[in-house]
C-alpha cells in the first residue's frame, strides 16, 4: 500500500536521468490508502530555487501540463506531490528529478564530419573517430555531455563511455526529426588534460535498409555534434564544443553496418589525424526523445558450445533475441575470429540462414548475412560490436590456429529498455511458455522502433505494430516508445496522405513516387496504424495529446482512402457494370492492399508449400481485396469520429460517424449475404467482420457458426494470417464458442501456436510452419504479430479488460473464461491508476476469484454462474459455483454492454 502519491514521472525519455524539453507533462499515481483525493498539492525547485506551490483539481494526475515557467537549457528540476485526503494531506511523495536538455536554439557546436578517403560502398565502410583535447581546472562540480549524430555514434571522455544507451541517436526520419542524448560524465572529467572521442559509423542514416540491402537515402555525409558543459564549484562554467579544431582518424572498426555486422582489427595503429570537415551536413532541429533508450538489458551465457570440426564451433544461447556477442577470448595477436549469427541449425548441427535469403521473381536471391569479425592484438581485449545488432539464437565461430574458451562467450540482449506493466501465469505450462515466447518476440523487435524481425528486414512495418499494439500495452509501458515511432510515421506520410509501409522510411518513398514500391504503398491494415495506434494509446494511458498530435495525419490518411474509394474501382466491378453502383463509392477496392498476409500455406500433393505471391505474383497483386480494404476503412473512419469527439471537434465527429455508417452499409451490401455469410467465406473474413462490428446483430450467430464450420472443415485448425489472428480467439469466445477458442489455442499440429513450441520456437514465427516436419526453416523465426494471441490470455483466460468506454483503466471488467484444462490463472496490470491484480482458482465445481482494485477505479466482476458484483478500491474476494468449467460468453457486438455469462452455456 502507498500512503502518498507515487511513481512520479515526466513524458520523456533519457538514459542516466530523464531529459525533457522546456515544458514536460507530469504524471503520478494516487495513493492507494487515501480514498478519493480532493485534489493535489505540488512543490518544485529549479536549480535549487523553489517555485510557487500549486494546487491541482482531483483526477488531474495524468499528463498535467507543465504549470511553471518554461525551462531553459540544462535546468535541473525536482518536484513532488501530496494528496488532499479525507483526513487531511497525505505525506509528500518522494522527489522526482529530471533535467531539461540543451534546447535547439542554444546549441552552438558546429556539425563536424570525418575526413573519409575513398568509399568502399554502403555496408562496407569503416567507423571514424572524431577527437578533441582540452584542459580542465580543479573543482569540477558537474559535467554534462550533449551529443547527437547523423549516423550511429558512441562518445567517450578520457576513455570512459558516456552513458549506457546503445545505437544512438536512434532510428528516426532524419530529414525531419533528430534526437540528442545527455550523459553525466562528471566522474570521467579530471583536472588537467582531457580527451573526448566520438566513434561514428553509418548506422540507420547511411547504411543498408531492408531485405534487399538497399542504401538508406537520408544523406551521403556523416556528421556529429557535441557540447560538453562543465560546471565548477565556484560557479564558473566551461563549454567544449565540436568545431574545426577537432581531428578525424579511421578507427579500429574497419567495417560497420547495422545489418551486415562489424569488423574490428585491434592491431590497427592510430592513423594520421586530419582536420574534420565542418558544416558539410544539414540536419533537422535537435529534439529530445519521449522513448526510453536502447540498452543492453541482459547477458546470457551460451547453453552449449559444440565443436563441429577444427576451428569451427556452434554456440546455442537457448533464446532467439536481438543483440550481439561479447567475446573475451580473442587468441594470440593476429588471430582472426569470424562470428556468423542466425536462428536455426540444420540436421548437421551447423548454422543455416538460407530461410532468410531474399528473392524477387527473375532475380538472383540475396544471401542473408550477419557477420562480425575481429583480429586480436594479443592484449587481452574484449570484442563487443556496438555498431551493429543482430537477431539470433545461434552463433558460428570460426578461427584457425587457436582454441576457443567457450566461457568467454556472452550474448548481450539489446533492445529498448521498456518498463514491464503486465504479467500472466496459469496452471498450463504450455500457455505460460507461449506467453513467454510472444513476449520475447516483441522485445526482440522493439529496437528503438517496432521492427518486423531483427534479421532479414528490420523495418518498422506499420501493419505489424497496429496488429500487436493492443497486446503491447498490456505487457509494457509503450507510450513514449510509440509516440517516438508515430512521429516518424507522420514525417514519412506521402503528399497525397498515404502512410508509408514502414517508418522510418530509409527508402524515402515520399520523394520517389515513380518507384514500383510506391504503387504498393497505402494498404489497408498497414496505413491504418496512424489511426489505430494513437487510439489504443489514448485508451490505455489516457493521453489526449497523442490524439491531437496525430489528428492531421489521421485525417489526411482517411480522406485519401475515402477519395480512392470514390475514384478507383477493382477491375472485376468494372466488368460487372460500366457505371458504379451507388454503394461502390464507399468500397475501398481499387488500390493496392497486402490483404490478410501469411495465412497458412496450401500444399501440393507431394507436400510442397505454395506461396501465392511467388507462384503467380500478378494474380496475387490484382486480386480483389476490397473486403479487407472496406472493413478497415470502416474501422478507421469510425475511430476518427471517436477521436474527434474526444478532441471536441463536434462537426468532424458527426461527419465521420455518418461516413462510417455509409462505409459499413457498403460493406454489407457488397460482401455479406442475407444469411450471414461473407462473399469471401474465409476464416479471416468472418473474424474481421465480427470483431469490427460489420455484421448486423441478428446475423452474428450465423456468421460465428460459419466461422466454426470453416475451422472444423480445416481439421479444427485456424486459417487466419497477419491481420485477423489476434482477434480470432476473442471473437470465438465473445460469440459463444469458448470451447472452440481453447481447442485452437491448445492445438499441437500445424498451423497452431503450440506447434511452434513443440518444434523448438523461442519466439513467434512469421510462417505458421516456420520449422516444418522435416526440420527445415522457412521465413523469419522472430516475427511477433501472431503473438497477439496472448492478449486473449489476459482478456479472457485471466478475464481482465477495460470496461467499454473506459479510458486509462478507470473502469474495468473482470470476467474470467475458464476451461477444464486450467485450474488457476493470475496476472497483473500496472495501470495509470495503480496495480490491478486478478487471480482465480477452481476447486471442484467452485471458482474463487480475487481482485485488487487501485484508487479511482471501479471493477465489474462477472462470475461464470452469471452473477455480478461491483468492486471498488481494495481487495475483492468471492467464491461462486461453476457447474460447467467452460462457460461461454453470450454473443455480443463490439460496443454492447459488458457481457453476462450464463451457467452451463456451451458451444
Amino acid at each position: 500500500m502507498n500512503n502518498a502519491p507515487y511513481d512520479l514521472r515526466i513524458d520523456t525519455g533519457g538514459d542516466q536521468f530523464a531529459v525533457s524539453g522546456p515544458a514536460p507533462r507530469l504524471s503520478w499515481k494516487p495513493p492507494s490508502d487515501a480514498g478519493h483525493p480532493a485534489g493535489y498539492e505540488l512543490e518544485c525547485t529549479v536549480d535549487g530555487d523553489a517555485q510557487p506551490a500549486l494546487r491541482v483539481a482531483p483526477g488531474r494526475h495524468r499528463f498535467l501540463p507543465w504549470p511553471w515557467a518554461a525551462l531553459g537549457s540544462g535546468r535541473q528540476v525536482e518536484w513532488r506531490v501530496r494528496a488532499d485526503g479525507p483526513g487531511g494531506p497525505t505525506p509528500w511523495s518522494e522527489w522526482n528529478a529530471f533535467e531539461a536538455g540543451l534546447l535547439d536554439e542554444d546549441w552552438q557546436a558546429r556539425w563536424i564530419s570525418p575526413a573519409e578517403s575513398g568509399d568502399p560502398g554502403y555496408g562496407k565502410r569503416p567507423a571514424h573517430t572524431l577527437t578533441t583535447r582540452f584542459e580542465v581546472r580543479a573543482g569540477v562540480r558537474s559535467a554534462r555531455l550533449y551529443a547527437t549524430a547523423l549516423g550511429l555514434y558512441e562518445a567517450y571522455v578520457n576513455g570512459e563511455r558516456a552513458g549506457t544507451a546503445e545505437l544512438s541517436p536512434g532510428s528516426t526520419s532524419y530529414d525531419r526529426t533528430l534526437h540528442a542524448q545527455a550523459s553525466d560524465v562528471t566522474a570521467a572529467v579530471r583536472a588537467g588534460g582531457n580527451l573526448v572521442e566520438i566513434v561514428l559509423s553509418d548506422g540507420w542514416y547511411r547504411g543498408q535498409v531492408g531485405a534487399f540491402r538497399l542504401p538508406a537515402g537520408w544523406g551521403t555525409v556523416l556528421g556529429a555534434r557535441a557540447e560538453l558543459h562543465i560546471a565548477y564549484e565556484d560557479g564558473s562554467r566551461q563549454v567544449v564544443r565540436s568545431d574545426e579544431t577537432w581531428t578525424s582518424t579511421r578507427s579500429a572498426i574497419t567495417r560497420a553496418d547495422l545489418m551486415d555486422g562489424q569488423s574490428t582489427d585491434f592491431r590497427a595503429g592510430r592513423d594520421t589525424e586530419q582536420p574534420v570537415l565542418v558544416d558539410r551536413v544539414e540536419a533537422a532541429a535537435i529534439d529530445w526523445s519521449p522513448a526510453p533508450p536502447v540498452r543492453v538489458v541482459a547477458s546470457r551465457p551460451a547453453q552449449s558450445v559444440k565443436q563441429l570440426r577444427d576451428g569451427l564451433w556452434i554456440a546455442d544461447f537457448g533464446q532467439n533475441a536481438s543483440g550481439r556477442i561479447a567475446l573475451g577470448d580473442l587468441g594470440p595477436a593476429g588471430t582472426r575470429t569470424v562470428i556468423d549469427y542466425g536462428e536455426h541449425v540444420g540436421p548437421d548441427g551447423d548454422l543455416t540462414t538460407a530461410h532468410l535469403d531474399s528473392s524477387r521473381p527473375g532475380e538472383e536471391p540475396i544471401p542473408f548475412v550477419q557477420r562480425d569479425e575481429v583480429v586480436s592484438a594479443g592484449r587481452g581485449e574484449t570484442f563487443e560490436p556496438r555498431h551493429t545488432v543482430h537477431g539470433f539464437q545461434y552463433a558460428r565461430i570460426r578461427r584457425d590456429g587457436a582454441p576457443l574458451d567457450s566461457a568467454s562467450l556472452t550474448m548481450r540482449v539489446v533492445h529498448t529498455d521498456l518498463r514491464r506493466t503486465g504479467s500472466f501465469a496459469c496452471s498450463d505450462d504450455d500457455l505460460n511458455r507461449l506467453h513467454e515466447i510472444a513476449d520475447w518476440s516483441f522485445r526482440g523487435n522493439a529496437v528503438d522502433v517496432p521492427t518486423d524481425c531483427p534479421t532479414r528486414e528490420r523495418l518498422a512495418w506499420t501493419g505489424d505494430y497496429q496488429v500487436f499494439a493492443p497486446t503491447a500495452t498490456r505487457l509494457y509501458d509503450v507510450l513514449g516508445f510509440s509516440r517516438k515511432w508515430l512521429r516518424s510515421v507522420r514525417d514519412d506520410q506521402l503528399p497525397d496522405g498515404r502512410i508509408a509501409n514502414f517508418s522510418p522510411d530509409g527508402r524515402r518513398i515520399k520523394h520517389h513516387l515513380d518507384d514500383q514500391f510506391a504503387m504498393m504503398t497505402g494498404s489497408a491494415g498497414w496505413g491504418d496504424a496512424i489511426v489505430a495506434v494513437p487510439w489504443e494509446l489514448y485508451q490505455s494511458y489516457g493521453d489526449q495529446e497523442i490524439l491531437a498530435e496525430n489528428w492531421e495525419a489521421m485525417v489526411r490518411w482517411v480522406e485519401w482512402a475515402l477519395r480512392t474509394a470514390r475514384t478507383a474501382r477493382h477491375h472485376s466491378r468494372r466488368e460487372r457494370s460500366a457505371e458504379p453502383r451507388p454503394h461502390e463509392r464507399y468500397l475501398w477496392d481499387g488500390s493496392f492492399h497486402w490483404g490478410e498476409w501469411t495465412e497458412p500455406r496450401t500444399k501440393t500433393a507431394d507436400g510442397t508449400r505454395i506461396d501465392p505471391v511467388k507462384t503467380d505474383p500478378v494474380a496475387w497483386f490484382m486480386a480483389d481485396k476490397g473486403e479487407v480494404g472496406t472493413a478497415f476503412l470502416y474501422r478507421s473512419t469510425s475511430t476518427l469520429a471517436d477521436v474527434a469527439r474526444v478532441l471536441g471537434r463536434t462537426e468532424d465527429a458527426a461527419r465521420y460517424a455518418e461516413t462510417a455508417e455509409h462505409v459499413r452499409d457498403a460493406w454489407r451490401t457488397e460482401f455479406l449475404t442475407p444469411d450471414g455469410r461473407t462473399i469471401g467465406d474465409t476464416q479471416a473474413g468472418y473474424v474481421r467482420a465480427l470483431s469490427l462490428g460489420l455484421v448486423p446483430a441478428e446475423l452474428r450467430p450465423a456468421a460465428a457458426a460459419r466461422l466454426v464450420e470453416l475451422i472444423r472443415s480445416a481439421g479444427t485448425h485456424l486459417g487466419t494470417g497477419f491481420l485477423a489472428t489476434g482477434d480470432l480467439l476473442p471473437v470465438l469466445a465473445d460469440t459463444g464458442h469458448t470451447d472452440m477458442a481453447y481447442e485452437l489455442l491448445l492445438r499441437r499440429t500445424a498451423p497452431s501456436w503450440l506447434y511452434m513450441l513443440d518444434h523448438g520456437a523461442t519466439t513467434i514465427w512469421e510462417d505458421w510452419e516456420g520449422i516444418d516436419e522435416n526440420g527445415d526453416a522457412h521465413d523469419s523465426l522472430n516475427h511477433y504479430s501472431k503473438g497477439a494471441v496472448i492478449r486473449f490470455l489476459h482478456t479472457h483466460t485471466l478475464g481482465l479488460r477495460q470496461a467499454p468506454g473506459s479510458v486509462a483503466w478507470e473502469s474495468v471488467e473482470v470476467a474470467p473464461v475458464p476451461h477444464p484444462s486450467l485450474t488457476w490463472a493470475r496476472g497483473t496490470h500496472e495501470s495509470p491508476q495503480g496495480t490491478i491484480a486478478v487471480e482465480w482458482r477452481t476447486t471442484g465445481d467452485e471458482l474463487t476469484l480475487a481482485v485488487d482494485v487501485p484508487p479511482a477505479t471501479t471493477a465489474r466482476v462477472v462470475f461464470p454462474d452469471g452473477t455480478t458484483e461491483t468492486a471498488t478500491t481494495g481487495t475483492f474476494r468471492a467464491t461462486r459455483r461453476i457447474t460447467c468449467a467452460s462457460s461461454a460468453r453470450s454473443a455480443r457486438a463490439p460496443g454492447d454492454e459488458p457481457l453476462v455469462r450464463s451457467e452451463g452455456a456451451t458451444d
